[in-house]
Formats: structure tokens, sequence, C-alpha cells
């Protein structure tokens, strides 16, 4: 039987206030609609030069031209140098268009949301080199300053006439499951729990992987029954076994989850998944409350208990 996930979802970039800094202001006039469109827009501004050659390279420029709307978070010429130096390149002629044209995309999303649209939560890319050919996904972080995967907004409201730009200053990578953990700080805990049971390669490897996700909530609750203080307290023999009985092998969407009894990473071992129109409950206990978070090597759902094997 088909399920039907919960509907409720990290929030997916719903209106509210942001504050902006003072890098960020503009005056009224800059709030009018330029006639130009995204690439136009981009290829007249000198601190995106490198960003121009990058679409015109991976042969995305007429895709920007596009009626759209499109919403892009640009990386400043400052920003694709650091990740030249990164790569142990000399600059984009270094790069193919195949490697670039994912990159690019995962910059890229659907509407044209403004500065004082963005919220926290998820974005779907138009990235959609993940497993199945499914949207890879960002994780926007409203704070003191916007943060999307880890990159900071720097400059924002850059209007075109088919959407809007957001400069950035690093650029944003394809994120696997571990690094889409690591961007959204609810999963600090799970982070360190992979960090210390020594799973990131294990994780960060190209899968597909499933991961059954469990909050910070989750992780105190079950330091509350075990009457530990944190990971501190838990040896990577005590970790490594639960962290394996998160993970599902292959990319498993929500529309795609069923009832029955699925196999797991830790060997012989089988999470017992109960779907229906109340959601979907793991072991009789852990309820799944945000789905589909896509990444280059998998995707995450959230759950709101520790499963233990």
């Amino acid at each position: 039987m088909k399920t039907n996930f919960l509907k409720f979802r990290f929030a997916i970039i719903a209106i509210a206030a942001v504050t902006l800094f003072s890098s960020c202001s503009k005056d009224e006039d800059e709030d009018q609609m330029d006639p130009k469109n995204i690439v136009e827009v981009a290829s007249s501004n000198a601190d995106f030069s490198i960003l121009v050659q990058a679409l015109d390279k991976a042969g995305l420029v007429s895709t920007l031209e596009g009626a759209g709307p499109f919403t892009v978070f640009a990386p400043t010429n400052e920003a694709f140098n650091a990740l030249f130096a990164q790569l142990g390149v000399s600059g984009i002629n270094d790069l193919s268009a195949e490697t670039l044209k994912p990159i690019l995309l995962n910059h890229v999303i659907s509407g044209n949301v403004k500065s004082s649209d963005i919220a926290t939560g998820y974005a779907e890319t138009f990235n959609n080199t993940a497993p199945g050919e499914n949207k890879v996904k960002i994780f926007i972080n409203k704070g003191s300053s916007v943060m999307v995967d880890g990159s900071k907004v720097v400059t924002v409201d850059v209007l075109a006439s088919n959407g809007v730009i957001h400069a950035i200053d690093k650029v944003i990578l394809p994120a696997s499951v571990v690094s889409h953990a690591i961007n959204n700080p609810d999963f600090s805990i799970l982070v360190q729990a992979v960090v210390k049971a020594g799973l990131v390669e294990a994780l960060s490897a190209p899968g597909p992987f499933t991961v059954f996700a469990p909050t910070n909530d989750a992780f105190n609750a079950l330091f509350a029954v075990l009457g530990v203080s944190g990971i501190e307290n838990l040896t990577e023999e005590q970790l490594t076994p639960i962290l394996l009985y998160h993970v599902v092998s292959g990319n498993i969407l929500a529309s795609q989850v069923s009832t029955g009894m699925v196999p797991t990473l830790k060997a012989g071992s089988n999470i017992d998944v109960v779907a229906n129109t109340m959601g979907v409950k793991l072991n009789g206990n852990a309820n799944v409350v945000a789905t589909d978070v896509q990444g280059s090597n998998g995707v995450i759902h959230v759950i709101d208990a520790v499963l233990l094997p």
C-alpha cells in the first residue's frame, strides 16, 4: 500500500521578514524591475564575470534567458576563485561543461523570491543529477544574515525581467546526505554522532542512501532515557550500529514508501514501517515529520525519535 506521507515539511520559502545588513541596503529606485534578463544583468556586473563564463560554457545561457521566473543565488568572482583553489584548478577553462552544469543549476530555484520572502527551510533547485533524476535541495537558514547551504548572502534583490539575483560568497556544491545534515543546525547532534562513529566517508559515498534522520530533540530524548548527557557519553561501538540502523539502501521517496519490514545497513536488522493516511510510523514509536530532503547521493526523511536496533 502506497503511503501518503505527512504533509508537514520543513518550511520551503514561506513569506517572512528578513533583517538586512548594511551591505544589502538599496534605494527605492532599485526596487524597479530591470528590463534586462538575469544573464544580461549578470553580464553587466563585473563581479559576476566568472559566473557568466561558467553559464556560457555549461550551455545554460538560454535557460536563464527564459521566461522563468528564476531566483539565482549567484557566486561572486571571489567565491569562484575560492572554489578553483579548493579543486586545484586555475579557472573555468579547467572544468568541463558536464562538471559545471549541475553545480550552476544547484544555485537556481523556481520563482521570484525576493529578500522579503525568504524564510528558513528547504528549496528545490534545478539540479536534477540526484539518484532517479530528482531535484537536489538546498537549505536556506535565515538568521542575522541569510545562509544558503553554508554560503552567505552578501547582496540581495538584484532584479531582472525574469527573476531576481542574490549574490553569495561561496559556490554551493550539490549536498550529499552528510552535507545536508551539516547545513541544518537541527541535525547538529546527528552530525556529531556520525563523525564520532567514523561514518562520514561511508555516507558520502555514491550510495544512494535513504536516511531516517533524528532531530536534536529526538537525540536529547534518547539521552534522557539512557541517563547520559550527550554523544560524548556514548562510544563509537555503541553509536555505529544505531546510526546504520537509520540507513536504508536506495533513494526511496515518500511516494514509494509502503507498509512492511525494510532492511537497513545494520546487518540482519529491519525497520517495521507502517504507512497509512495518518502518516508513517517506524518501529511503532518514531514518526516521520518531514520528507524528501533530496541530496546528491540519497534522500533524508526526518523522524522525531531515535531508532534502536
